[in-house]
């Protein structure tokens, strides 16, 4: 593990980041954080731990405004921008693998948002660990709708509790996407809390996301390579 930091943005200054890389990385996955928790907290550590065990490097960061204690999220703007450091950041520590970003509810949409600002085509796919499709109290698919016209392939981690991610309107919603699939963590919440009386797999649940994020990425690396 090393952890370091990096300049977001010239405004914002230094945020705090943590590299955690596999001795024979298949993939590297630059992993923002939600709306309400650091890199630090136990559920992105959780992420990154499960991502190692089936060697998919991960650089994790903060944005701005949790670098600095402050409640309210970074514009779009900024967030993007941080993005842009974080994969040159990640580039420069590692090297010669696939490169896909994602993150956790906020910081995947932001990764999404990177996307579609820049059509960054060093970006092999993204994985979104709880998309928040909507608030909980007002289902709608209007968050989604920027990932339409997106080539970039994505991969959707969501659990079956997850009150952001309606299933009546996920899987429509990304059937209307190019390339993206979607897989359901059973009893899994927003925050992967899952119930395990209910739950019919006794897999560990964020061994379970890892396991088919490595699959995915694996089966896009030999299409890539097929080109």
């Amino acid at each position: 593990m090393s952890e370091f930091s990096f300049l977001a943005t010239p405004e914002k200054g230094n945020v705090d980041a943590i590299l955690l890389r596999p001795k024979k990385a298949i993939a590297l996955l630059v992993l923002a954080h939600g709306a309400g928790a650091d890199l630090h907290h136990r559920h992105m550590t959780a992420l990154a731990e499960a991502f190692y065990e089936k060697n998919i490097a991960t650089l994790r960061f903060n944005f701005p405004y949790m670098q600095q204690g402050k409640p309210r999220t970074d514009t779009p703007a900024i967030c993007i921008e941080t993005f842009t450091n974080a994969i040159g950041t990640a580039r420069q520590k590692i090297k010669g693998v696939p490169l896909f970003i994602g993150g956790h509810s906020f910081g995947g949409r932001m990764s999404s948002h990177y996307i579609a600002e820049t059509r960054d085509k060093r970006v092999t796919g993204l994985i979104f660990c709880s998309f928040p499709l909507h608030n909980p109290k007002k289902p709608e698919t209007k968050r989604a709708e920027h990932l339409y016209d997106l080539e970039t392939p994505m991969l959707f981690l969501s659990g079956t509790r997850d009150p952001m991610g309606d299933p009546s309107l996920i899987k429509p919603t990304i059937k209307k996407i190019m390339h993206a699939r979607l897989h359901r963590l059973d009893t899994a919440d927003h925050s992967y809390k899952i119930l395990k009386r209910t739950r019919k797999s006794k897999e560990d649940v964020y061994a379970e996301a890892a396991r088919v994020a490595a699959s995915w990425i694996t089966e896009l690396n030999e299409h890539n390579r097929g080109k």
